[in-house]
């Protein structure tokens, strides 16, 4: 009897009292699935939970491990050993016999609000060592339906808990969530990309941070040995990962920043926490920012009028030779009395803009990209809400974080190129950098052959020189629309040095009659390419022989230039 009584007490123990077992290491423990927003419910209770899997081989200990957002921080006090490959909801201990249902559920005091549109939550072991943080957005979701609410965010892959944004997606279980059990998306989804050095920002003269797209392997990361400073007059003194996520390192010079002068930061030799090596995206650019002054900053495109259900966006240039911080800038609308309204912070965190930079704001990154050809998309910066910019007319006001005006702009749609018949979805453009920001012949429509917007380059409309120069080129000179993929095609290249101009390609036969309006009214951007496949108004074949490509290049102001050139359509 008494050896029985015994055997009963060895196995309740695990699961009841604590046990001293070897530290956990990093990601030993992980956060597998977020519940930031319950309402509308789908099925699962309207409050907020966090699961936990052991991914460890072992069973660990789980009192006096703590979840936290930064500004609270709740305390599992509880005696409990979770096993390996298994789960522990955490959640308000109001909510524990609502979910105590799914699966082993510890309800703490002090649970930390999970942020519905972002928020970090960290869990620390009982040493106080960061175990696992995830920083997540509703972006996250990818399901504009599902970030409304009621539907879990689980992680796919436990095995890359550095994931991001690439290993999480919202729920697909009929009742919104997965807790305590195998997530609705799990799977593999190894991480094999390197880590991608993507900007940096100053702290003070002497203190520049690295910001990364992904955690980094942080004893790694703290060799200041792996970090250059080019045009710099010694080394880096320390490295300092950044906690809880570890996307960022702190680097300490022992020598102060120039003013004005913009350097090259290379980071060699550090690895993600899925034990990629950083590769070719290794170097940004660094500097001291300085304060922007009147015009160091200027507006430079507008997009006012988007299409249906889009989003403005407002495009600002570096003309100075100061690194400016966009976190020092802020956007403001002025009304009929001249006061200043709607004043916003461009970004509340550090964002470097150097010389001859563009930077683009918005409210949907996403869309614009979709919309627009960006190129440069680590120049895009998504504000919770723009300046009002109406559709027929409206103003813009960037300033200082001293409250002076850096540029400012008064803007009616009648600036638009008069021959575009639907102005919806399209920029309007600064033509010269050093014109007034105010002179309504400094502005005109984004090219149609650049997409009617720009963002984050040079606009299509932006002015080279003040004589009209330009060059028409046809190749090849026999073209067979034969479907082979050989020479299909007569590719007509439009190349100019000053923008504004509207082009007319229309494709006569020998005996002088027009057989194809190729292009009426094109808005051109420095350069232009056409296709003409050999058919005519009439989607028919044409026969074969020789045709003449007049290209007709006018604007408002009158000037105006006629290109002739000859093709030869054949067939095999």
């Amino acid at each position: 009897m008494y050896k029985y009584q015994l055997l009963l007490l060895t196995i309740s123990l695990p699961m009841y009292l604590p046990l001293k077992a070897q530290l956990p290491k990093r990601f030993d423990l992980v956060i597998t699935e977020l519940f930031a927003d319950p309402s509308p419910s789908v099925g699962l209770p309207a409050s907020e939970f966090i699961e936990l899997k052991n991914i460890s081989p072992v069973a660990i200990a789980m009192r006096n491990w703590k979840i936290s957002d930064g500004n609270s921080t709740a305390v599992i006090n509880f005696n409990y050993l979770l096993q390996p490959d298994s789960f522990l909801i955490i959640c308000p201990t109001t909510a524990v016999n609502f979910f105590s249902v799914f699966g082993t559920t510890v309800g703490v005091s002090g649970f930390p609000s999970l942020n519905n549109e972002a928020d970090i939550i960290s869990l620390y072991s009982p040493e106080g060592l960061i175990m696992h943080a995830v920083g997540y957005t509703d972006a996250w979701y990818r399901n504009d339906l599902k970030a409304v609410g009621g539907w879990t965010l689980e992680m796919i892959d436990p095995k890359n808990p550095c994931g991001g944004s690439s290993n999480w997606g919202a729920s697909i279980n009929n009742k919104g969530g997965t807790p305590g059990a195998n997530n609705s998306i799990d799977g593999i989804n190894r991480d094999d990309q390197p880590p991608a050095f993507i900007r940096s920002y100053t702290i003070d003269s002497v203190t520049i941070v690295a910001v990364f797209d992904e955690s980094l392997d942080s004893t790694q990361a703290a060799n200041s040995s792996n970090y250059h400073l080019n045009n710099a007059l010694g080394s880096i003194q320390s490295a300092s990962p950044l906690p809880p996520l570890f996307t960022e390192v702190q680097l300490r010079l022992n020598y102060i920043l120039k003013a004005e002068t913009v350097y090259l930061l290379t980071i060699n030799d550090v690895n993600d926490c899925a034990g990629n090596t950083i590769g070719v995206m290794n170097s940004a650019k660094a500097g001291l920012p300085l304060t922007a002054g009147l015009r160091d900053i200027i507006l430079n495109e507008l997009l006012f009028n988007p299409k249906t259900d889009g989003y403005d966006y407002v495009e600002f240039y570096n003309r100075s030779n100061k690194i400016i911080d966009f976190k020092q800038l802020y956007t403001a609308n002025k009304n009929t009395t001249s006061a200043f309204t709607n004043i916003h912070q461009i970004i509340p965190a550090s964002f470097l803009c150097f010389p001859g930079e563009f930077i683009v704001i918005t409210e949907n990154i996403k869309w614009l990209q979709q919309n627009y050809a960006v190129k440069v998309p680590g120049q895009l910066i998504q504000m919770n809400q723009l300046p009002s910019l109406p559709d027929d007319k409206g103003n813009i006001v960037v300033m200082n974080f001293q409250g002076k005006v850096v540029d400012e702009l008064s803007y009616e749609q009648n600036w638009h190129f008069p021959l575009i018949d639907n102005k919806e979805g399209v920029a309007l453009e600064r033509i010269n950098y050093d014109e007034p920001t105010q002179e309504k012949t400094n502005w005109t429509s984004a090219a149609s052959t650049a997409g009617f917007g720009t963002p984050t380059i040079q606009n299509s409309q932006f002015r080279a020189d003040l004589q009209l120069q330009a060059q028409i080129s046809v190749y090849p000179k026999i073209f067979s629309p034969d479907n082979d993929g050989i020479d299909d095609f007569a590719t007509i290249h439009c190349t100019l040095t000053q923008p504004g101009y509207v082009a007319t390609i229309s494709i006569f036969d020998v005996a002088g009659r027009v057989v194809k309006s190729l292009v009426r009214n094109a808005t051109l951007s420095s350069t232009g390419i056409f296709r003409w496949d050999g058919l005519n108004d009439q989607q028919q074949r044409l026969p074969t022989g020789m045709y003449i490509i007049l290209t007709e290049i006018f604007n408002l102001q009158g000037k105006t230039k006629k290109f002739k050139n000859i093709v030869t359509l054949g067939r095999r």
